[in-house]
C-alpha cells in the first residue's frame, strides 16, 4: 500500500467498491497495449481474454459498452506500409478496423452474443443533435441485447491517435450514456507512485479521491509517452468522477478482472466520485 492511500477515507473507498460491484451499465475501455503483441500486431489471445471478461459481466445481467482501441495494431501485418506519419496511421486504421471487428464478432459468437460497430469522434459527442442520435442508437442496442463496440473514427479524426488512445473518448461516452462505472483496462495493473518498469520503489495506489492533486503530479512526473499513457487514464477517470461515476484502472491481463470488480474485490486503482457517495 502506498502512503497516498491513507488520505482517502476507507469507508468511502468501500462504498465506492460496492457501487462498482453493483453497476448495471458498465463502460469498459481496452487500450492498444491490451489488444496487441510486442510487435504491435493484434493479439488473438488478448482479445479473446477481453471478451471472456466482458461475457462474465453480461452473464450477470449487466449492460456493457466496449470502447476499443487497436484498429491501427490490427492493420499491422496486413499491409506493408510505413506508419511514421499521422496520415499513414489513419489509413492503416481503416484496414485494421474491419479486421478488428471480424475478430470481435468471432470471439463474442463463442457466447452467442452479437456486437455492433459504432465509430465516433469527439465532435459527435460535443454536437447535441449528433450526440442524441448516438445515444439513441446505444440505447436501442442495449434493448436488443447487443454489445456496442465504440472506437474513434480514425480516418477523419487524429486527436486520439496523437494522444489519449481513446481514454478521453471513453470518459465522454461513459458520461453521455449515464454509465454506472468506467473500467479502463491497460497493460499496468493500476496507477503507481512511479513508473513501475523503471522505479523499483514504485507502489500501486489503491484509491484516488481527495489525494487526486498529488496523484496527478506523480503521474505527470513519471509518464514518458504521449500516446495514451497513465496521464490521460487518470484524467479520464477524474472526469467521470466529477459526473458522479466511479472508475477503475486495472490490468487487462489480471485473471477474471471484471468478474472480481463485480464481486467487490480490490482490483487495480479505484477512483472515488467527487461527491464521495
Amino acid at each position: 500500500m502506498s502512503e497516498f492511500d491513507a488520505s482517502v477515507d476507507p469507508e468511502v473507498v468501500e462504498r465506492t467498491r460496492e457501487r462498482a460491484a453493483s453497476a448495471d451499465r458498465v463502460v469498459v475501455k481496452a487500450g492498444t497495449n491490451s489488444l496487441t503483441d510486442a510487435d504491435s500486431n493484434l493479439d488473438d489471445d488478448k482479445l479473446d481474454k477481453l471478451v471472456d471478461d466482458i461475457a462474465d459481466l453480461r452473464n450477470r445481467g449487466r449492460e456493457v459498452l466496449l470502447v476499443s482501441s487497436g484498429a491501427i495494431g490490427a492493420g499491422h501485418g496486413r499491409v506493408e506500409a510505413p506508419t511514421d506519419t499521422v496520415e499513414a496511421a489513419q489509413a492503416l486504421s481503416t484496414v485494421g478496423q474491419s479486421h478488428l471487428m471480424r475478430r470481435y464478432t468471432e470471439s463474442f459468437e463463442r457466447y452467442d452474443m452479437t456486437v455492433a460497430q459504432v465509430l465516433v469522434t469527439q465532435a459527435d459527442i460535443d454536437d447535441p443533435e449528433r450526440f442524441t442520435n448516438f445515444r439513441n442508437t446505444i440505447e436501442t442496442l442495449f434493448e436488443w441485447g447487443v454489445v456496442p463496440i465504440v472506437n474513434e473514427n480514425d480516418a477523419i479524426a487524429i486527436e486520439e491517435i496523437q494522444i489519449g488512445d481513446n481514454d478521453m473518448l471513453s470518459s465522454a461516452v461513459a458520461m453521455g450514456v449515464d454509465a454506472d462505472l468506467l473500467v479502463t483496462l491497460t497493460d499496468v495493473d493500476g496507477v503507481y507512485t512511479g513508473h513501475p518498469d523503471r522505479d523499483p520503489t514504485a507502489r500501486k495506489i489503491a484509491a484516488v479521491g481527495e489525494n487526486y492533486a498529488e496523484v496527478q503530479d506523480l503521474v505527470q512526473d513519471s509518464a514518458t509517452d504521449g500516446f495514451g499513457g497513465i496521464i490521460t487514464k487518470v484524467e479520464g477517470a477524474r472526469r467521470v468522477n466529477e459526473h458522479g461515476i466511479p472508475a477503475v484502472v486495472a490490468g487487462s491481463a489480471e485473471p477474471d478482472v471484471l468478474d472480481r470488480i463485480a464481486d467487490g474485490e480490490s482490483v487495480g486503482t479505484i477512483f472515488v466520485p467527487v461527491n464521495g457517495e
